[in-house]
């Protein structure tokens, strides 16, 4: 007998409605085999599945079982086929009697019939409403997350007995309720500007950055309070937008990464990998193309400490998604496309020895390692970031004194203020800052002052600015003219945007 059940695959972002044929013959020697295309996980789902059929009081058939996983030609990883080749297998043996054609069923079997979170679930949810499904059963611990978008009835299973009882009829299973992000509470942050002393230079980048989604490099001596700054930065931002909340949840549910504490990413990414990284770790990639720390840090920030020390092949790798907000990895098994709408924060120090030119301790290095140390950043990349700060090492007088400055909650709320304005300008459309703009949107958006657009041709001229870097200072100076409520980009607002430029830019 012949049964086919749906369930789905995550490629990469693109979920892929997979059909699970079951055949249970009534001739040939005893076997089961799994075909279609599918990794060592699925294969090794013939011991979980017979085990946990047998554990929950069904007979496995001694008769030969043919899987297939259909389309054959798709590659196919995971456990979550666990679940309805289970389920096929007591229909085409005969000993149930269900149908599960208007549904989706996902579920890894422990060897008690138990059903095991799984990654990945948000997308195929997704896809199963787009495929007009009614219903979708997923393990208990996933049911949270398949609720995020609603549509469907998402069914919380407990175990293989538990599925059988609810698609037989015997017990009744409550679908859970559309999550609503309303009930979602403010996000709590473990670092505030307020507990930054001095370096007013240094918070207004960040002010501004953040208003705009703008890539940011400081520079400075050990200690001057870069990596502070930084853990700062990410409590500054604005909340995200439900849109940005189930496209970033996607992302880290496909991954893996979702926290078991949420259902959903209620708080924009904070990604920081250490210099010693590996290249797949960092970009993305792997036997099963996986997002790496580039589209982790999607609609948040990427924080590269001792950007120097960063292998070049990684730094280098950094250039697409900086220009296009998304990262293309290519295989051999094929190619892949992940968001990389992040800001990239990068910080590191003068030289190695990190004193160079400072006026309290003597720099000892040689100039053949000042220049081999800078010369790992490349013109191409430094031109892709918006500002270029100076952090100074803090004086003594700054540190010890005892006057307040702002929190984080009331530099965020200009923030929020300044990017509501771009929400509006950029209505209908799929960007949401200033820093995603194309050329046509910047002609279109960023109208400058007689007087300012003198001061930044002249600056283009004496600076040497790339054509890259004219744009990247036009987007700056419309988000600092935001911060200001104009409409006009005025002399004052490209004389700040001027002033992040760095030398080699």
């Amino acid at each position: 007998m012949l049964i086919k059940a749906s369930s789905g695959v995550n490629v990469g972002l693109s979920p892929q409605q997979v059909f699970v044929e079951i055949d249970v013959a009534s001739y040939g020697l005893p076997s089961f085999a799994i075909v279609g295309l599918p990794d060592k996980a699925i294969d090794e789902a013939k011991d979980r599945v017979r085990t946990a059929i047998r554990n929950s009081g069904f007979d496995f058939p001694a008769k030969k079982i043919t899987v297939n996983l259909a389309p054959a030609d798709l590659p196919k990883e995971g456990p979550h086929f666990d679940l309805p080749i289970a389920l096929g297998i007591l229909v085409a043996s005969g000993q149930i009697d269900i149908n599960f054609d208007d549904a989706m069923l996902l579920g890894e079997l422990s060897l008690d019939g138990t059903l095991r979170k799984i990654a990945g679930t948000l997308p195929l949810a997704i896809l199963a409403r787009k495929k007009g499904l009614k219903k979708m059963l997923v393990p208990s611990e996933n049911a949270d997350e398949a609720s995020i978008i609603g549509g469907i009835e998402i069914y919380p299973v407990k175990n293989l007995e538990e599925a059988v009882s609810f698609l037989q009829g015997d017990i009744k299973i409550t679908a859970k309720e559309k999550f609503n992000f309303n009930d979602i509470e403010g996000a709590i942050y473990d670092h505030d500007l307020a507990n930054v002393k001095g370096q007013e230079q240094a918070k207004r980048a960040l002010e501004v950055a953040a208003s705009g989604g703008h890539n940011i490099l400081m520079k400075g001596p050990p200690g001057s309070g870069k990596t502070m700054l930084a853990r700062c930065f990410a409590s500054i931002l604005p909340p995200l937008s439900e849109e940005e909340s189930i496209e970033l949840t996607q992302i880290y549910s496909v991954s893996g990464n979702l926290s078991d504490d949420s259902p959903v990413m209620i708080k924009r990414p904070f990604r920081a990998p250490h210099h010693t990284a590996s290249y797949v770790g960092v970009v993305g990639g792997g036997n099963v193309i996986k997002p790496g720390e580039i589209s982790l840090a999607h609609r948040g920030v990427l924080f590269l400490d001792e950007l120097p020390e960063f292998p070049r092949q990684i730094l280098e790798a950094l250039r697409q998604p900086l220009e296009d907000r998304k990262i293309v990895i290519s295989r051999s098994s094929g190619s892949l496309t992940f968001p990389a709408k992040f800001i990239m924060l990068a910080a590191y120090n003068p030289c190695p020895c990190g004193f160079l030119d400072s006026p309290n301790r003597r720099c000892i290095c040689s100039a053949f390692q000042i220049t081999n140390y800078n010369k790992k950043l490349s013109g191409p990349l430094l031109d892709r970031i918006d500002i270029h700060l100076e952090v100074p090492a803090l004086p003594v007088d700054k540190l010890t004194n005892e006057i307040e400055t702002e929190t984080s909650e009331t530099v965020r709320s200009r923030v929020i203020k300044a990017r509501e304005m771009q929400r509006k300008r950029f209505e209908g459309t799929e960007i949401f800052t200033n820093s995603e703009m194309s050329n046509s949107q910047i002609k279109q958006f960023c109208n400058v002052e007689k007087e300012g657009l003198m001061l930044l041709k002249d600056a283009i001229t004496k600076l040497n600015l790339s054509a890259r870097s004219y744009y990247r200072i036009l987007k700056l100076s419309r988000t600092i003219a935001d911060l200001d409520e104009s409409e006009m980009i005025l002399y004052k607002h490209i004389a700040e945007a001027l002033q992040y430029r760095s030398k080699q830019s």
